[in-house]
């Protein structure tokens, strides 16, 4: 897709594109319709346009924006070359938002490039993360500097307009750094797609970030040594912009990014700016947010979600083991508030979805099982994600393990949460991935997600809606081997999209096998698809289902405590509970 400026002597080509990354057969992971869209390339887009609406170049240059997210679109390097080509290669390529486990593939994306001559400028956490964290030279930047391609750190706000300047002068810089200086972000260009490239996702949703940067200390977290640790918001003037700019071109789901919508200051604001939106104005808003464990004690706070159209929410709850909990820095989880935030959130009908991070300290094969346990039969969380503690690039856990020089797999593109990268001091590594996979199975059993199916029917969220994300996280890691947030519809690869340094396979061998595991995987895809659509059928029909309970859902109760195995199987969980007690004896008068 391409934003035209009227005929100008010179069209300056900017070439926008999010990599993906290799599968643990080295193809790229691409889909017919990706899962979620890249907020990224929504930021990017939305201050490039504003650029070209400027002419930042001059009033005689036009600037040609292409759009690529890589997890949808093939990038189809050869025509890229003859589009430049036909520009007297005036232009560049911007490799967007890249990731640690995206960077492999993004340096494979631009050689082609970077060997025409062409100019690349890569940015996105990898770069930044490392800038902030590390020497400069850690972790594969060299391999930038060796290519010729402009490395950037930072937020672009305010800032690309000096990057296609120089970029338009032939004169990119190696490095623009710009993490201690992070743009305030009211008031300037909002994240915005166009619609083909929306067309792309499944749900036709976009996203946004309505603020950047987090006050807490996680010691696996990226973001707040990338984003900063102040927080910068968006006002609700720029949300209704954006708002009011793709439902002007039929788009009306959002994904809010902020990494804890419940901490901006401006939450109320927006909110009502987003029920006034939907109620007066008739905007059909479906949103998605992401939040703390604490957002139930600001009041008001989940009720007016409601009203702004939220209709599920992703908890980052981590873990139910205290100690794990204070091993990642993440002391604001309290174990004691999870039943109170996750009641308050069923009251109101919105899918809750957990983060939960497997590979901390304390953990065993043993205990993780036991936890699973604990949460399917006592937290009414609809959809739990599985990640593995992974020293990611840009968070204080791999700065520590580098610096102690602590072995960490050289392979950047599996730092994407889902393979094991370090040591464990109580699993080997082959127990450690072998239990993620496991952790899938367990809780996505047939049996628990008839009950996730039960709750949803007595607390009032809606049966499709549910049925449709539980297919895609029931199925996505045993059928495609990736985390259902990397997942789509449709599998797609070509023998040319193998890593580099992995054999070309012969085309002969390779279709009839992709073919065979396409349709394999769909049976299978199917089959669960009518099972769990016959069993949300058979209990929406159940009269007994509206008046459905158990202990999940049940009222939290005074002496719940003493007695519940959230609270009882773990030294920490003990040790939380005691701690409320003695607070509440010092504050009771």
């Amino acid at each position: 897709m391409s934003h035209v400026l009227e005929a100008a002597r010179r069209r300056f080509q900017l070439i926008l594109i999010k990599p993906s990354h290799y599968d643990d057969d080295g193809y790229v992971i691409r889909w017919w319709r990706a899962m979620i869209p890249s907020n990224s390339l929504a930021a990017l887009y939305g201050i490039a346009a504003e650029c070209a609406e400027r002419k930042v170049l001059g009033d005689d240059t036009a600037i040609d924006i292409t759009v690529i997210d890589e997890t949808n679109t093939r990038i189809d390097v050869a025509g890229l070359m003859a589009q430049f080509k036909r520009h007297d290669n005036f232009g560049m390529i911007a490799l967007v938002g890249v990731q640690t486990n995206q960077y492999p593939r993004a340096l494979d994306i631009a050689r082609p490039f970077r060997d025409a001559g062409l100019p690349v400028s890569i940015g996105g956490f990898h770069v930044s993360g490392c800038l902030s964290m590390l020497d400069g030279q850690a972790v594969g930047l060299d391999a930038c500097r060796d290519m010729g391609i402009s490395m950037f750190a930072g937020e672009a706000e305010g800032r690309l307009d000096m990057v296609l300047r120089d970029a338009a002068a032939g004169e990119l810089k190696p490095l623009y750094n710009f993490m201690n200086d992070l743009p305030g972000i009211g008031g300037t260009p909002v994240p915005f797609l166009p619609k083909d490239n929306i067309q792309r996702t499944l749900g036709l949703s976009t996203s946004f970030d309505a603020g950047r940067g987090c006050p807490y200390q996680c010691s696996f977290c990226t973001i707040i040594n990338v984003q900063g640790r102040k927080s910068r918001f968006r006002s609700a003037d720029d949300v209704e912009k954006l708002v009011r700019m793709n439902w002007a071109q039929g788009i009306h789901k959002f994904f809010i990014t902020d990494d804890n919508f419940a901490r901006n200051k401006d939450w109320e604001a927006i909110f009502d700016r987003l029920i006034e939106l939907k109620e007066r104005d008739g905007i059909p808003l479906g949103l998605m947010i992401q939040v703390d464990t604490l957002c139930h004690k600001i009041p008001n706070f989940i009720e007016k979600s409601r009203r702004a159209g939220v209709t599920r929410v992703f908890i980052g709850l981590e873990n139910v083991n205290p100690d794990n909990l204070t091993a990642a820095k993440k002391n604001q989880n309290k174990i004691t508030e999870y039943r109170k935030m996750l009641l308050a959130w069923k009251a109101q009908g919105i899918m809750t979805l957990a983060g939960y991070i497997l590979g901390f300290p304390a953990d065993t094969p043993e205990s993780i099982r036991r936890d699973i346990a604990i949460i399917q039969e006592e937290l009414p969380l609809d959809v739990i994600e599985f990640f593995i503690l992974t020293p990611l690039p840009g968070s204080e856990d791999h700065q520590v393990l580098w610096k102690k020089g602590i072995e960490m797999d050289a392979d950047l593109n599996i730092y994407d949460v889902e393979h094991v990268c370090t040591a464990h001091p109580k699993m080997s590594k082959q127990e450690w991935e072998d239990i993620y996979h496991e952790a899938w199975s367990l809780y996505y059993s047939r049996d628990h997600m008839k009950t996730l199916l039960r709750r949803a029917v007595a607390t009032g969220v809606p049966l499709a809606r549910l049925v449709k994300v539980l297919v895609s996280f029931a199925t996505t890691v045993p059928l495609e081997n990736v985390h259902p947030l990397q997942s789509g519809l449709l599998r797609l690869k070509t023998p040319g999209e193998r890593r580099p340094d992995l054999p070309r396979e012969n085309p002969l061998v390779f279709w009839p096998r992709f073919a065979w595991e396409t349709f394999r995987k769909h049976a299978s895809l199917a089959g669960t698809i009518i099972g769990l659509t016959i069993s949300a059928f058979l209990i929406s029909r159940d009269a007994k289902s509206k008046t459905y309970m158990d202990q999940a859902l049940t009222p939290v109760a005074d002496d719940e405590e003493e007695t519940l195995h959230l609270f009882t199987q773990t030294a920490g969980g003990a040790a939380a509970v005691s701690h409320v007690r003695k607070v509440a004896q010092l504050t009771a008068h």
